[in-house]
């Protein structure tokens, strides 16, 4: 069996010089926080778990799952070459909204436009990370160095607030290459906040998920459907 160190304060010892420079650009404070870089467990669970430990699902606390956790596993073994990490795409127009000034700049662009053919970024709360995958992946750990991202940062006038999500969704406008795309029903969410705040006329385009429901998603405390 393999022993986890799980104690918060031991794990936040070992991710914050590997994301305090994240934190300027993906946190809701103004400068790399501490106690914030749990929020970007994620990011390097490769670096700070044992070698040993090779594929993690990582979950919120705001699931409700309507299938076999077995299930979520098998997607491991659709992921292509290049892949490190399975994720579902982000169900609301945050990304438009983020984005807002390098879209004005590149209005060609479909970076923060709705599925099937825009990049409306990645939502955090269900994801696989294959630890084997990103350790090994020159081109993720290129990405981790402090320089790429804040070159990336720039590029896109990136500041956002979501921690991993935030980080994963602006590598993911350049490289997509690196994740697995879960379908939508794997990470149902259910939260509507952005209808009501400017985003009416799209919200739909964001929010459809055809398809069967594995895992119900209640963010921003959205209350989750009885079956």
């Amino acid at each position: 069996p393999i022993s986890l160190q799980t104690n918060p304060d031991a794990l936040t010892e070992k991710l914050f010089p590997i994301v305090a420079v994240m934190q300027k650009h993906f946190s809701a404070g103004s400068g790399a926080y501490y106690s914030d870089a749990i929020f970007f467990l994620s990011v390097a669970m490769h670096r700070i778990m044992p070698a040993e430990l090779k594929r993690i699902v990582q979950l919120d606390l705001d699931l409700k799952f309507r299938n076999n956790i077995r299930d979520l596993f098998q997607e491991f073994n659709h992921f292509p070459a290049e892949a490190v990490i399975g994720i579902a795409r982000e169900m609301q127009p945050v990304y438009r909204h983020t984005f807002w000034q390098y879209r004005k700049e590149n209005p060609k662009s479909h970076v923060g436009d709705p599925p099937p053919d825009g990049l409306p970024g990645f939502n955090s709360g269900v994801m696989l990370l294959n630890l084997d995958a990103m350790r090994h992946s020159t081109l993720y750990n290129q990405l981790l160095e402090p320089e790429r991202v804040a070159r990336l940062a720039e590029k896109y006038h990136f500041r956002g607030h979501l921690g991993d999500q935030d980080f994963f969704t602006m590598i993911g406008m350049e490289h997509r290459e690196l994740f697995y795309l879960l379908s939508c029903g794997w990470n149902r969410q259910l939260c509507t906040w952005w209808r009501e705040h400017g985003y009416g006329d799209v919200f739909l385009l964001y929010y459809y998920c055809d398809g069967p429901v594995h895992i119900y998603h209640g963010n921003c405390n959205t209350p989750i459907p009885d079956d």
